[in-house]
């Protein structure tokens, strides 16, 4: 189903996700990537039940947002199921993880370059405003020299093997 169809779109689910940010200071946003029919999110939770409360939040508020919005309340799921998530080790797999997420626009064929897609933390990082760029925290690893040429590099089959047998499974990259 496509959630985001036009900028206003977008822009809601940001402000969303920035609330959810400010009134759970237990979790911390490293990067995103909006799509037309999805998202993704890097995020670092402080505890172990910080993640959960978060994410039942962020979608509880952009499904109610998003059907008033539609005029559509009580039309069905926004979200169906329960979100993917998985450890990733705090090293070259974080930035695996990373550079896939930020890669998601250029893989979609949506941009050239993934520092075009205006959805995504790669772009809040180079372009944004400040009020923006305060959604993300710093990254526990230092962001590798020529970041913009490894993103727009394409992960390689093995590389994509992995993370996504991490996702389906649930189980940790690294």
């Amino acid at each position: 189903m496509t959630l985001f169809e036009k900028a206003a779109d977008y822009e809601a689910f940001e402000r969303v996700l920035a609330e959810t940010l400010q009134k759970h200071s237990g979790v911390q946003l490293l990067t995103y990537c909006l799509m037309p029919n999805h998202w993704h999110l890097i995020v670092r939770p402080k505890g172990d039940d910080a993640l959960g409360p978060f994410m039942q939040r962020l979608t509880l508020t952009h499904t109610r947002r998003w059907q008033q919005h539609r005029h559509c309340h009580g039309s069905g799921h926004v979200y169906q199921g329960r979100y993917k998530s998985f450890p990733v080790e705090r090293d070259e797999h974080l930035l695996t993880v990373i550079r896939y997420v930020e890669r998601n626009a250029p893989r979609a064929n949506l941009v050239e370059r993934a520092e075009a897609w205006r959805w995504c933390g790669l772009w809040v990082r180079r372009y944004g405003s400040a009020e923006q760029r305060v959604m993300l925290s710093p990254w526990p690893v230092p962001e590798p020299p020529h970041w913009l040429r490894t993103v727009n590099a394409a992960l390689s089959d093995k590389e994509l093997e992995a993370l996504r047998q991490c996702v389906n499974r649930g189980r940790p990259f690294g």
